[in-house]
């Protein structure tokens, strides 16, 4: 029997319930969930007094930078940042230095994670207009690779994939969930040409505006519907383009799923004029009426997920002027946290926040054994003081950048402890050595 840890009278947040329990981990599984039952043999008891109990979030977006835009951030350094914030998992993107447009290089990701990721990982395989016979070959590796991924809108590197045959090929032949990036180029090549001077990220939302998602959306779901495509939209940052999801059967026999990030339900174009560049992201934060439309979509599950597209660039590239400052925000470290205020302020329950951040995206990408607290399942555990604030400075701040749009704020709740593979990796305020987070793999 490998080691055994056992967290008594918590209030676990699990499966649309809130309850005080005891759970029993053994050797990193989930071994036994009820009350005051006997434990065999030696065990670690982990203080949790008033203190409630999630699976640990998943995130389906991130960008880590590495290989080759390490200045920004790395594997290394983000999933730390990660862990720091009650994710566990990670699914990152392919928008690298070189891109991860062959399985080779894709493996090399994976080779880099093994050797210092706290968090679990996967990495999507990269699309190119020209390489749709390399992202075929990991049809072999379903239960490997989380997804692929296509830039149907040019974001950062350079992964716009527009032609048509290669579009309709990768549509018709994937045999796994493909996750888009929906911007149509030539609304924002139009809109560019209305705006040719703009001087500050307000008008950000107005080149790259609802129609040119709502286009490249529809586009990426029709193709999809066309061939019986496994469709995941990423970012759905407009209310016009909910009317393209449907909640009206589960989300595990869904084809067509969504993801709304946590910068879209918190910000709005309003906030330009105080973040300006730092709040800069593709596709744009939009108009305040977009926020509560999300809203409502996220609640009565049009948008599936809850993510971030973690996006770290340094704060000197962000000072540059609005045409030059590259797009992204630095989020994964304080997600559970921003959603944690919004259950504090009752916009949506602790149960459906711990759905949207932690078992839909296990559901969405069949992730084996991970995003529950159920007996058999591994032990990704995140603990947190719902009465405890904590704020956000530079001393804490874990992303290589070193700066966060929520820097200077105060949350309602802290992150007392995460635990990935039944190992304490982040606990008091401090990353824990611990061995490392697992690839991930998926029950197809």
């Amino acid at each position: 029997m490998g080691e055994q840890i056992l967290i008594k009278n918590v209030s676990v947040v699990n499966e649309n319930t809130v309850a005080t329990r005891d759970v029993l981990i053994n050797n990193g599984i989930i071994a036994k969930i009820g009350n005051n039952f006997s434990v065999k043999g030696a065990f670690k008891e982990i203080p949790s007094d008033g203190l409630h109990l999630l699976p640990g979030a998943i995130d389906d977006q991130v960008h880590f930078r590495e290989p080759g835009l390490t200045h920004k951030a790395n594997i290394a350094s983000e999933s730390r940042a990660a862990v720091a914030g009650g994710v566990t998992s990670f699914m990152e993107m392919p928008n690298t230095n070189p891109p991860a447009l062959t399985v080779a290089l894709l493996e090399q990701k994976y080779a880099i994670a093994a050797q210092c990721s706290p968090a679990n990982y996967s990495f999507f395989m990269g699309v190119s207009n020209s390489n749709s016979d390399e992202v075929l070959k990991v049809n072999g590796m379903k239960r490997d690779i989380c997804g692929v991924k296509i830039f149907m809108g040019s974001s950062t590197g350079d992964m716009l994939v527009d032609d048509a045959a290669t579009l309709e090929r990768i549509f018709a032949g994937s045999e796994l969930l493909i996750a888009t990036h929906c911007e149509d180029e030539q609304v924002i090549a139009a809109n560019k040409l209305k705006y040719p001077d703009p001087t500050d990220a307000s008008f950000h939302p107005l080149i790259r505006d609802v129609e040119a998602c709502y286009k490249s959306s529809s586009f990426a779901v029709s193709l999809a519907r066309k061939h019986g495509t496994r469709l995941h939209i990423l970012h759905i940052s407009t209310e016009k383009e909910l009317a393209l999801f449907d909640n009206s059967i589960p989300l595990e026999h869904k084809k067509l799923t969504s993801e709304v990030c946590v910068h879209h339900l918190h910000f709005t174009a309003n906030d330009y004029a105080q973040y300006g560049n730092l709040i800069k992201c593709n596709p744009a934060i939009k108009a305040a009426t977009n926020k509560p439309a999300l809203w409502t979509a996220l609640l009565d599950d049009r948008l599936d997920i809850i993510a971030t597209d973690h996006a770290p660039h340094t704060w000197d590239e962000k000072q540059q002027p609005y045409k030059t400052a590259p797009a992204g925000v630095p989020l994964v470290q304080h997600s559970v946290l921003l959603m944690l205020d919004y259950v504090k302020a009752g916009a949506l329950s602790i149960e459906r926040m711990v759905d949207k951040m932690c078992h839909a995206p296990a559901k969405c990408f069949q992730i084996e054994n991970r995003g529950f607290i159920r007996e058999g399942y591994q032990a990704d555990l995140v603990m947190v003081d719902l009465n405890r604030p904590s704020m956000v400075n530079k001393e804490n701040i874990l992303y290589k950048c070193n700066w966060s749009p929520f820097e200077g704020h105060t949350f309602s709740s802290s992150i007392v402890r995460t635990m990935v593979n039944g190992n304490i990796v982040f606990e008091d305020g401090m990353i824990v050595d611990a061995p490392l987070g697992q690839r991930l793999k998926f029950d197809r």
